[in-house]
């Protein structure tokens, strides 16, 4: 249509060219040089041209401003308001543009592009019923054009006016028999109109014309279950199912079918087949995945189920990075660590600029084990993504894990420039670890200002009180703060195994040796059996003050089993004393 419109314009101006012929002529009587009316007309004809030039140009404020021009000369021709319209339009002014159109119109009735400007213009800002009638007026006009109707009958649809919009796709469906999106929106129509019975009979319709399409058989499936008819539905699928056994709407249809009924078990035979059936987009079998996984009620036996039918679809589709990126997804939250990893790094082998993935990547080896791994692979994600701040924290995990408390520190520090200050949470996150750096390497006043900083992000970070109060405690220093610090820790996670641990050993710190022997009993039975040895070798620290030194000794032997790594554990035992 622009097309057709700008040649009409030109058209236009070239037959108001035609018309000037001499621009001046002289008075006979007093022998001065007059300008004609030709010659009026000549110098605007050449203002048209101008504007026309400067559109194409894509000067729209130039070209506005001849238009107006040319108008104040010239306000009979229809063109230029036209095109003026189009300006406004461009430039957002609906108003003015609307207002430009409309002289347009007035001034060439029988100019059906106007009448569609018009019309386009109105639906694109949102005034639905003044589009619809436009439309239809434009349908009625031209008994052959299916576009005008169809728009009459979206516009209808917004304006919330369903039985106009019904009759205007049918004088749609009228013109042009063979659409099928015509024959979907008129069922869509029927079944907000609550007419299921017209609604089934085109959905028949749409199956007898095109009996090998899958999705009319599962609209008419879906039908009969949405207006209780389920043994309706039953019949359809199974004739479906004996006409296209491999088609993946139908697939889809007798899953949704059976979850309605209640039979779980067949829902998962015909889910599991639509998301195996390579006929449909990766997409819609991610999708269908992630719809099974969230349909079980629990969601860890859900997708441990589900492995081997995203292993199929990886098996299917080798290079697709998203589906590998999935799989790993789904090894991840089954505590398949290594295996995600892998999946992980072939995702990224694909598609390496997917920040996303390099991210589950990396925090698969956050763990002191894998420190060699997080370094490497930070790294790489440094270099493809210098300002991510994230790449740099992980970085600095690595060496912290590593020992590395220098290299640690300044990764960290660098993270820390880069992240936004408005994410409180990893700023906090990330003070709170470089306190740990600093602790580890003796740091001790630059620790306590990390996590002093880190809490004033977070004032009730449970972690970062513990840490920190235990810390303190350590080094025998501010104890009435790191109680208090602990005792909070303990109010915000109740019952934690550590955080006990913590609170025992500073009450231990101050001498409160029975109080502290009731906190790490508590902290034993939290961490149930865990083999976390330095809660019986603090026990036995605490028994030795309130001389039960047989209990004691039996308690640092526990401790060594369970593999404390404690500096004076060996000769607690052998000596049978404390050492601290």
């Amino acid at each position: 249509m622009s097309k057709i419109i700008l040649i009409a314009s030109i058209a236009v101006a070239v037959s108001l060219f035609s018309v000037a012929a001499t621009a001046q002529t002289v008075d006979i009587t007093t022998g001065d040089t007059v300008e004609t009316e030709q010659g009026r007309r000549a110098k605007t004809d050449e203002l048209f041209f101008d504007a026309l030039k400067a559109r194409k140009q894509e000067d729209n404020t130039h070209a506005l401003i001849l238009f107006k021009q040319f108008v104040a000369v010239r306000p009979e021709v229809a063109a230029a308001h036209f095109e003026m319209s189009r300006i406004y339009a461009e430039e957002k002014q609906i108003e003015l543009s609307l207002s430009s159109i409309k002289k347009a119109m007035t001034l060439d009735v029988t100019n059906k592009w106007y009448k569609e400007t018009y019309a386009t213009i109105l639906a694109t800002t949102g005034k639905n019923l003044e589009a619809a009638l436009a439309f239809a007026q434009l349908s009625d006009a031209d008994g052959k054009d299916d576009e005008y109707a169809i728009s009459a009958a979206e516009c209808y649809e917004k304006a919330s006016l369903l039985r106009d919009a019904l009759r205007y796709t049918d004088t749609a469906i009228a013109r042009n028999v063979d659409d099928e999106e015509l024959l979907m929106r008129k069922i869509q129509l029927l079944l907000k109109l609550n007419n299921a019975e017209k609604a089934i009979e085109t959905a028949k319709k749409l199956i007898a014309e095109y009996p090998k399409n899958g999705r009319y058989y599962k609209l008419l499936g879906d039908i009969y279950d949405n207006n209780q008819m389920p043994e309706k539905a039953t019949e359809v699928y199974m004739e479906a199912e004996k006409k296209l056994p491999n088609d993946a709407s139908v697939q889809l249809g007798l899953a949704g079918h059976y979850i309605k009924i209640g039979d779980t078990t067949k829902y998962k035979d015909y889910v599991r087949k639509a998301i195996t059936n390579k006929n449909i987009s990766t997409e819609s079998q991610l999708e269908l995945l992630k719809s099974y996984i969230q349909s079980m009620p629990d969601d860890v036996s859900a997708l441990k189920e589900a492995l081997p039918l995203i292993a199929n679809l990886a098996q299917q589709e080798p290079n697709d990075a998203v589906i590998l990126e999935y799989y790993g997804n789904a090894l991840e939250g089954s505590n398949f660590t290594d295996s995600a990893a892998l999946l992980y790094k072939k995702s990224l082998a694909i598609k390496p600029g997917n920040f996303s993935v390099w991210g589950r990547l990396m925090i698969n080896y956050l763990d002191k084990p894998y420190a060699d791994s997080l370094i490497k692979y930070s790294e790489k994600a440094m270099r493809l993504f210098p300002n991510q701040a994230v790449t740099h924290f992980y970085n600095g995990v690595g060496h912290m894990n590593k020992n590395n408390f220098s290299l640690a520190s300044k990764a960290i520090l660098r993270a820390i420039d880069l992240q936004p200050d408005n994410d409180t949470e990893r700023l906090a996150q990330m003070y709170s670890t470089l306190g740990d750096v600093y602790y580890s390497n003796k740091e001790y006043s630059l620790s306590d200002e990390a996590f002093e900083k880190a809490l004033s992000f977070d004032a009730n970070d449970a972690s970062v009180l513990n840490n920190y109060s235990y810390y303190l405690s350590e080094r025998g220093i501010k104890l009435d703060a790191a109680e208090k610090m602990s005792k909070k820790s303990l109010e915000l996670r109740p019952g934690e195994a550590t955080f006990l641990d913590t609170y025992a050993w500073i009450l231990y710190k101050k001498s409160s040796y029975k109080e502290a022997k009731v906190f790490i009993l508590k902290a034993i039975d939290a961490a149930n059996n865990s083999n976390d040895g330095t809660l019986y070798e603090h026990l036995g620290d605490i028994q030795y003050k309130l001389n039960e030194k047989d209990k004691a000794i039996d308690s640092w032997k526990k401790a060594k089993e369970k593999g404390s790594d404690g500096k004076y554990l060996d000769k607690k035992i052998s000596e049978s004393k404390l050492y601290e």
